[in-house]
């Protein structure tokens, strides 16, 4: 078999079996190396050129090709500086001619082959500036730095970027870097000397890289990545290049570094600065704003190079030409850009690698996604074959009938065959990615770009008569300032105005939405978003119009929406457990605190949303609402928790003792928060015998616990970039106001035996430890339930819930008609008779129905009785939850609006407004009439309990 035929039989895609087969033939090219030389002419007259150069050293590299690769790199680490250029590019000409044939003959995939040139780009690099500082150290122009230092390259680092960064070189790549150095190596004033040193030493290893010289060379070098490449050095401090991107960088530059990673120097420093430079990068939020950036650059390119018209293979370019490489490279990176921020699993180098992952998480269509990974693999095939005829960095189909000739010979394909294969793919790709920047693609992957919506209002907005002062004043809002906010906006519009029309109550709509539009602080990115993903529009719309405070809470905190489209929005509720190791996971990958309490609060707001929104369309009721409120309350201190208690001992020592609990009481010791929830909680320690604490700066033991409580407090209140997590209400702690914040197990015990007010024992019935130390908890909750267990008398008892039951009627009237907790029968008073029940019958806890049922059992209640106020209890809660959803404010029948009051009445399973009012009064009537029934005559007042 003759050499071509050998190196051509091998079927395309690469496989692994018969590439065995192939292995097993590779080692017999050796036996005659006229047939190879002769052979390579035939396919390549530079591969020729290196056969006939390396003749006596090919063979034995033929037996075994990765261990004469490995032979290779060991040799070159072990050269002089003197004689580090010659070695460099004769291992480079064995390393072309090795891969070259490995590659024809099917031996190695197209990974293999990339990964292999690569790791040769890596060494030649790391050896090259290495050699380049030796004389600038040994010269003393690099301040304070020795020979010793060499081993890091003294600070400086090579960043690779583009193909060589994701380990893909082609045959005959440029190799693009970008070259920094550690400042804080150096004193400031020594800072400009070193800088100096520096770029002599890149200047010294590019030409050592890129000079052709009689052996030829190692790899062209492009600098040109670099920030402001035409002002800037080709050696840069890191501070100096995370000062421009913070503050200048662009989205083709945050693409760049999808793929960069350090390949030579200081890798440690240079992970390090990428490290800092990764919000730059992958943004906290969906960056949908992204796409049009990466839809005109593309265009751009295509202007620049002139690769506009028709595809026509002669000429065409499989790089930069429409359905080529960089056509997939951009839907990768886009679709990476757009949710790498919110999914850390995307930041992967590798364009197949993206892709795939990409698929698995629902980002793109799985089946586009293997069309595009096959596509891109015989793209780049065909690229090698381009650049192995002649060296030359060409990605241009030829033009001449005989170079077409000796392509399709080179791809193993008659000439017609090849030609057909070629452009059906070419079609393939360029199909797929003007759907994804058109917005036609399908399934989630799907974008609706600048150019897609409908430029005529449709049909449904002339029917209407939207007020028009309201439009007008939309340009003067903050989000609508700039020329790209308005440009999107006014592609947005007609769809927008069409979905509004569609609204139960277009006008109503029309004025909830100027609401938002108003509130927003800034428009590109979220307009951006409603044009990638209309069908948020209509929940936008759905929102706006029927609830004000969830509209003013998107207003302020639009990127709520990302978690919508971020695949399980609509899952079932993954309950507490699942959503406090959820939160723990993020924050443990935050790298300071600060960043961990501004991750807990974005996270915090994406969870309530999604209830909100949830129990907005139906999907779950107020019972579940208030479980998922409170689920996800005691999440975030069960994951708070641990990081504000490392953070106090850093300066403090651990908590000393037993440690601490975090007793929750009220709403969220009972399960049942609303929308607008804050938390009631109680703090309790056991120092168990410790005076103090054991750190840098130590503290007595009440005083710890005093300030580690205050440090809890304001990890949940204090408002931050990302808002707050919730209030905190600590006045149900012994003494309330007057007491310490922080309670010892020993005074909490003392307290609640012989110094409580026995509305502190009915709150009591509703505590239960949220987080904190298991065996504290288990003795907190032990003497709790001996607390609630022991009898009481009934008459001691009523005569307090009579007297405080006076005491809140005389504080705080019903705001309205439609208030569902303040008032006779309503839902404070219900509780507070629960509350009463449990505690007579000596429950250790229970919830409202629980309650009624404890005095059912010991005869202070009938069912008759149990049925009127758990009938006013559900239908208040029912109100209550709906009116904390729709507004800050209390709910008022002429405010309520046409879709407020639906969702209402919906809820609370009435027909109209004044039907539910007259509902409301009924039932809390009769409620009330248990109640005055069962504390009459117990009434006398024993003292404030408040």
């Amino acid at each position: 078999m003759d050499f071509v035929s050998r190196i051509t039989r091998s079927p395309r895609p690469f496989d692994p079996e018969q590439g065995r087969e192939a292995r097993a033939l590779f080692p017999g090219l050796a036996a005659d190396m006229a047939e190879v030389i002769e052979g390579a002419g035939g396919c390549s007259p530079y591969l020729k050129s290196l056969a006939e150069t390396e003749r006596d050293w090919l063979p034995g590299a033929l037996d075994a090709p990765e261990v004469a690769t490995e032979a290779l790199m060991k040799a070159l680490s072990e050269t002089p500086p003197d004689g580090l250029g010659s070695a460099l590019r004769q291992t480079k000409r064995r390393v072309a001619l090795l891969t070259g044939l490995a590659d024809l003959a099917g031996v190695w995939p197209l990974e293999t082959v990339t990964e292999t040139l690569t790791r040769l780009a890596d060494r030649a690099c790391d050896l090259a500036i290495k050699a380049a500082l030796q004389p600038e150290i040994r010269r003393g122009r690099l301040p304070g730095m020795t020979e010793d230092d060499l081993a890091d390259a003294a600070g400086f680092v090579a960043l690779a970027m583009g193909k060589m960064g994701a380990h893909e070189l082609n045959y005959s790549s440029d190799v693009d870097l970008i070259c920094l150095f550690d400042e804080t190596r150096f004193e400031p004033l020594e800072a400009h000397a070193a800088r100096s040193a520096f770029v002599r030493a890149t200047r010294k290893m590019c030409a050592m890289l890129s000079d052709r010289t009689g052996e030829g060379y190692v790899f062209r070098t492009d600098l040109r990545l670099r920030p402001d490449p035409s002002v800037t050095p080709v050696c840069l401090s890191m501070a100096a290049a995370e000062s421009y991107y913070e503050s200048l960088g662009r989205t083709w530059e945050r693409a760049a570094y999808i793929k960069a990673r350090a390949c030579a120097g200081d890798e440690t420093a240079g992970a390090r600065f990428l490290a800092h430079l990764r919000p730059f990068v992958w943004r906290k939020h969906l960056d949908f704003a992204a796409i049009e950036d990466a839809h005109n650059m593309r265009l751009r390119i295509r202007a620049h190079k002139g690769l506009h018209g028709e595809l026509s293979l002669p000429g065409h370019n499989m790089k930069l030409g429409r359905g080529g490489i960089r056509e997939i490279e951009f839907f990768t990176q886009t679709r990476q850009i757009i949710a790498g921020g919110r999914d850390p699993d995307l930041r992967v180098r590798g364009t197949v690698e993206g892709l795939e992952v990409l698929a698995a998480k629902d980002w793109v269509p799985k089946d586009v996604a293997a069309i595009l990974v096959a596509r891109y693999r015989q793209h780049r095939e065909v690229e090698h074959r381009l650049q192995m005829l002649r060296d030359a960095q060409t990605h241009s189909l030829p033009t001449s009938t005989e170079e077409f000739d000796r392509l399709s010979a080179f791809m193993g394909m008659e000439r017609a065959a090849f030609e057909r294969d070629v452009h059906a793919r070419l079609e393939e790709v360029d199909q797929i990615i003007e759907a994804f920047f058109a917005g036609d693609a399908t399934g989630k992957a799907s974008a609706k770009p600048a150019t897609a919506v409908p430029g005529a209002a449709p049909e449904e907005v002339s029917a209407v008569e939207f007020d028009t002062e309201v439009m007008a004043r939309w340009r003067s809002y903050p989000a609508l300032r700039t020329q790209r906010a308005g440009e999107i906006f006014n592609r947005l519009r007609p769809d927008l105005m069409a979905r509004l029309a569609r609204a139960s109550n277009p006008q109503e709509a029309l004025l909830a939405f100027d609401g938002f539009l108003a509130g927003l602080p800034a428009g590109v990115q979220v307009l951006s978003l409603f044009e990638a993903n209309p069908q948020l529009i209509d929940l936008l719309v759905d929102i706006v119009g029927t609830s004000p405070a969830l509209a003013a809470h998107l207003s302020r905190n639009a990127d709520v929406f990302d978690a919508v489209i971020a695949g399980d929005f609509f899952a079932p509720w993954p309950g507490r457990s699942a959503l406090e190791q959820g939160l723990a996971a993020k924050l443990a990958i935050e790298p300071d605190y600060e960043r961990k309490l501004d991750t807990a609060r974005r996270w915090c707001k994406e969870w309530h949303f999604r209830v909100g929104v949830h129990h907005l369309r139906g999907l779950i009721g107020p019972d579940e609402a208030g479980q998922h409120y409170a689920d996800l309350a005691s999440a975030v201190i069960g994951a708070i928790w641990p990081e504000v208690v490392a953070q106090f001992a850093r300066k403090h020592g651990p908590p000393p003792g037993r440690g601490a609990v975090i007793l929750g009481m009220g709403s969220l010791g009972a399960e049942r928060l609303n929308a607008l929830s804050d938390l009631d909680l109680i703090l309790i320690y056991d120092a168990d015998g410790a005076e103090g604490s054991d750190g840098p700066r130590p503290l007595a033991t009440r005083p710890y616990f005093a300030r580690l409580t205050q440090a809890m407090i304001t990890a949940l209140t204090a408002p931050m970039a990302e808002g707050r997590l919730y209030e905190v209400d600590m006045r149900l702690r012994p003494s309330g106001n007057q007491g310490p914040v922080a309670t010892s197990l020993q005074a909490f015990r003392e307290y609640q035996e012989n110094q409580a007010w026995l509305w502190e024992h009915l709150a009591l019935t509703r505590a239960r430890v949220v987080t904190g130390q298991q065996d504290l908890a288990e003795d907190v909750e032990a003497f709790r339930n001996t607390l609630l267990s022991r009898s009481r008398p009934l008459e001691s008892v009523l005569e307090e819930v009579a007297a405080m039951r006076a005491r809140v009627a005389a504080a705080k009237a019903p705001d309205g008609l439609l208030d569902g907790k303040i008032g006779p029968g309503r839902l404070q008073e219900v509780e507070l008779i629960a509350q009463a029940g449990c505690l007579l019958a000596g429950a250790h806890s229970g919830g409202t129905a629980q309650g009624l049922q404890a005095g059912v059992d010991i005869g202070w209640l009938n069912d008759a009785d149990r049925s009127a106020l758990g009938a006013a209890h559900a239908l208040c809660w029912q109100i209550l939850q709906a009116a904390r959803l729709l507004s800050e404010k209390p709910l008022s029948p002429e405010t309520l609006g046409k879709a407020g009051a639906a969702f209402l009445l919906r809820e609370a399973g009435a027909e109209s407004v004044p039907a539910l009012i007259t509902r409301l009064k009924e039932v809390t009537g009769q409620a009330a009439g248990v109640i005055d029934a069962v504390l009459a005559g117990y009434g006398k007042d024993k003292g404030d309990a408040t």
